[in-house]
């Protein structure tokens, strides 16, 4: 499982001009499913994804997690996270997982970072979604469960 992770102060996601999941202060995860991925790579993802320490503390320093904060989660589908982009022009999707299961597994990270506390907005799966967002800091990671990166 990939992750672009931002840490925002807003977030929103409308699908044909209609918002169906924002938050305030928190973080907006483009989550994309690989093939090998399996539910222990969701309930990995959703934990790192809550307890990262990329909120500032009194000093200025990212020591803070989502939960500690009480920030928000905006979970997006984002199957493009596994396009492979080294041959040719144009990227090839064939590491991502299947609809079915990556659908399954998008919504076990959701359902497990509910679980650990946070208040967790969605897109729609495999919907056009027009994403927005005020990244804070700017902060951005990248994750992968099978720590690739």
């Amino acid at each position: 499982m990939r992750a672009v992770v931002q840490r925002v102060s807003e977030a929103s996601v409308q699908v044909e001009n209609q918002k169906v999941g924002s938050i305030g202060h928190g973080i907006l995860v483009l989550l994309g499913v690989g093939q090998d991925d399996g539910p222990g790579d969701a309930i990995y993802m959703a934990e790192k994804v809550v307890n990262l320490r990329i909120f500032a503390d009194e000093q200025g320093k990212m020591n803070r997690s989502l939960l500690d904060v009480g920030g928000g989660l905006l979970a997006v589908s984002q199957f493009t996270l596994w396009g492979d982009c080294r041959k040719g022009r144009r990227p090839s999707f064939i590491s991502a997982a299947e609809p079915t299961k990556a659908e399954e597994l998008y919504e076990a990270f959701v359902q497990h970072a509910g679980s650990l506390g946070v208040t967790v907005a969605t897109g729609r799966f495999q919907e056009m979604m027009e994403v927005s967002l005020v990244n804070d800091g700017p902060v951005t990671l990248l994750l992968d469960s099978k720590k690739a990166f």
